[in-house]
């Protein structure tokens, strides 16, 4: 096996399996459903609601414990907790919570400010945003905080963003992002799965390689993990594409960064001598265990 061969098996390795997107697919079904019937007295599991997040963008791994949902609310519903009287953005997530809990009983089912957060024994957990469609990509959605506002996102902007780079740079980005989940889970270093994709969406929009194939992984994980040790350390925040939205931060990841760059130059060096046995643990420990040993 040679470099090609050593990521692509990492790479598959890190796709969600049959079993695991069922799972999450049943639960999915069973939230959308129970907010249809409140909210729109509809019988389905599938209607007005989609995934957003890592899932949304498809860089999620079998490690994912958060998923993201979108569920779209009809305009009369917006009118209606518009107009309470009090904290009308705290009365709908309630209301959202109610409807959920008609499903699951036995979960934590509890508002979290902006979202509904839904949380099962296994460790997942469902953030579960109720929005209105308001323009063509666009949702408003409630902030409970402070007395209640109404603030807006564009989701579907940001994932066509990334899916249109992806298509460009021959299927690098989803699996540039994939791995450096991996490498954040092995590494406990504090970054969210979007400023991941969103540093990631840099990078590989100006990387000269972005349209080859696995055989060039040695060098993009070279290349990136010293892109993001470069990033500016009191920089707090990024643009997401697409939409533009703050992504920041939630510590520092430069310094881990840093010392997968190193990993990865000792690790090519190894390779120039066929010391591959030698090469491939360097890649563990930047990755962790499911690289190939």
């Amino acid at each position: 096996m040679g470099v090609a061969e050593w990521f692509s098996d990492f790479c598959r390795h890190l796709r969600l399996d049959a079993d695991k997107r069922s799972a999450l697919a049943y639960r999915t079904g069973r939230i959308t459903k129970a907010v249809n019937l409140a909210f729109r007295n509809l019988d389905s599991d599938t209607a007005y609601r989609f995934y957003v997040g890592s899932l949304g963008r498809n860089t999620a791994i079998p490690s994912v414990s958060d998923v993201d949902l979108l569920i779209e609310l009809p305009p009369a519903a917006y009118q209606r907790y518009n107009a309470h009287a009090g904290n009308g953005q705290s009365a709908l997530l309630s209301a959202v919570r109610a409807a959920i809990r008609t499903t699951y009983k036995a979960s934590d089912v509890f508002g979290d400010g902006q979202v509904v957060i839904v949380a099962f024994n296994d460790g997942v957990t469902y953030e579960v945003l109720p929005a209105f469609h308001y323009t063509a990509n666009g949702y408003r959605f409630g902030d409970a905080n402070n007395g209640g506002t109404w603030k807006e996102c564009k989701p579907k902007e940001e994932m066509q963003a990334f899916s249109t780079r992806n298509a460009a740079c021959n299927g690098n980005l989803v699996e540039l992002s994939r791995m450096v989940r991996a490498w954040r889970d092995y590494n406990s270093v504090p970054m969210n799965g979007m400023l991941i994709d969103t540093l990631a969406y840099q990078f590989i929009g100006a990387w000269p390689h972005r349209d080859k194939s696995y055989l060039y992984y040695d060098f993009m994980t070279r290349d990136f993990f010293g892109f993001l040790a470069g990033q500016t350390q009191s920089q707090n925040y990024w643009l997401a594409p697409g939409s533009g939205s703050y992504v920041w931060r939630k510590g520092s990841f430069e310094y881990k960064a840093r010392q997968a760059e190193i990993r990865s130059l000792e690790a090519i060096a190894h390779q120039a001598k066929d010391e591959n046995w030698s090469a491939r643990q360097k890649y563990r420990e930047i990755y962790g265990t499911q690289f190939p040993n």
